[in-house]
């Protein structure tokens, strides 16, 4: 088997550039889809309900795209096709969600409305996003792939970050941050537009610099015999044949994702009643509280990028995942104690460090797991480790807030209480290499 060469790091930089863009459209669709449904008019004990649509989208595209793009051969390459027209669709859909209440429609319509276009655009960023991480595996050897990670962990933050301030900056400059009953702030529209904008120049950019290996460079340098390529291969037979690997981190990862769907589903509302004071949507307080939100997370993306700086530094890398989760849900039960809106910035800061180890460390465990031939298909699977905790957080989520009384930050408590349990179960993962000859 030949051995992947070293990539420079501008190489390494093109592979994961489009994922700035992708970020920005996730980040958008993170702190802001509450807020949108909320003031659609959607009850909060009911916020959760609207999440479960797009963790069920990335369940079922990703291992579909994964497994097709594993067979894909083209021209333009073998995961880029995919990528390109995951960006086109969620363009088209970030210009029209922010607009569901604003065609007229009745409150009812418009809500579904929002909730065809929510599913849309997490379908087509599950699309786009997911190939970034395959070809990290197709094209880096194993010695490099901590760093590529780290690149690739580093731009997602950046993303995020500009996502997250687009509606606080837009309002800084004198555009509208409150808007008539059951319509979305033009705040938030145009920082949908935008990065609807980014994002297409972003994924142009990585399309045109990236060339990925033909078919036959790819089976040398990954390895895969002849017999192997005549090999028929389903899902229940990658799960059943998977390296324990998968099945350890993906318990890690379960904990992990429900906390921070918890995050994204009731930081709005909880920020608003412990720091405003108020849970109307209609009041400036709560769509001022909207816009903090976006500062919180995008001080969660800083402490991302700095702690994304400190992980390679472990030694031990369980330990530095661990400790990651460990601070994250010490950030979350924080929220709790500080409702002074400047206090929080700890909190988030230790929140992105969970974060950090999130993006980086479970696919640099399992690629280096897993041979080249199912890559894509392994890692769409891998996925329904993200995809499935969000569901069942969304599932029981609105029973557990009436549980605790209908307030919102005690489901942030919940969220720490989940990445603390999920730092112990990194104990139980036990790393492998395939590409021993990756030197």
């Amino acid at each position: 088997m030949k051995v992947k060469p070293d990539l420079s790091f501008w190489k390494l930089w093109n592979i994961s550039f489009g994922f700035f863009g992708v970020q920005i459209a996730y980040a958008l669709q993170s702190a802001n889809i509450s807020r949108i449904f909320a003031t659609l008019g959607a009850d909060p004990h009911n916020l959760s309900y609207f999440w479960i649509l797009p963790p069920l989208a990335g369940i079922i595209v990703q291992p579909i795209i994964g497994s097709a793009s594993d067979k894909t051969w083209t021209r333009f390459g073998r995961r880029i096709p995919y990528l390109f027209i995951g960006s086109l669709v969620a363009v088209l859909v970030m210009c029209l969600l922010p607009n569901a209440g604003s065609f007229g429609m009745a409150v009812s319509t418009a809500m579904i409305f929002g909730l065809i276009s929510l599913m849309f655009l997490d379908t087509s960023i599950n699309m786009a996003m997911q190939p970034f991480k395959m070809l990290v595996g197709d094209m880096v050897n194993e010695k490099q792939k901590g760093l590529a990670y780290s690149i690739q962990s580093f731009l997602c933050n950046a993303g995020s970050l500009m996502g997250y301030l687009f509606p606080f900056l837009f309002t800084w400059i004198g555009i509208n941050n409150v808007a008539a009953k059951g319509t979305v702030p033009d705040s938030v529209i145009y920082s949908f537009y935008i990065g609807s904008a980014i994002l297409m120049l972003c994924v142009i950019y990585t399309s045109v610099k990236v060339k990925e290996m033909p078919p036959k460079e790819f089976e040398e340098f990954h390895g895969i015999t002849a017999d192997e390529k005549q090999e028929k291969t389903d899902f229940i037979s990658l799960l059943k044949h998977a390296p324990k690997v998968f099945w350890t981190v993906g318990l890690v990862q379960f904990f992990s994702w429900a906390a921070f769907m918890y995050m994204w589903t009731y930081t709005n509302g909880a920020i608003a009643d412990t720091v405003w004071n108020t849970t109307n949507v209609q009041n400036a307080g709560y769509q001022e509280a909207g816009n903090w939100v976006g500062i919180l997370f995008a001080v969660q993306a800083i402490g991302s990028v700095v702690w994304a700086v400190i992980l390679p530094l472990f030694k031990s890398r369980k330990l530095a995942y661990s400790l990651s989760l460990l601070l994250g849900g010490c950030g979350f039960v924080s929220t709790l104690f500080f409702t002074d809106q400047y206090l929080l910035f700890i909190s988030y800061l230790l929140i992105g460090c969970a974060w950090a180890a999130m993006l980086a460390m479970p696919f640099t465990i399992l690629t280096n797991s897993i041979s080249g031939k199912n890559m894509g298909a392994y890692l769409g699977l891998f996925n329904g480790t993200i995809c499935i905790p969000q569901i069942v957080a969304a599932v029981v989520g609105g029973g557990i807030l009436h549980l605790v009384g209908g307030k919102q930050i005690n489901m942030l408590v919940l969220a720490g209480a989940l990445l603390m349990i999920g730092a112990c179960c990194v104990y139980f993962v036990k790393e492998t290499v395939v590409h021993t000859n990756d030197k």
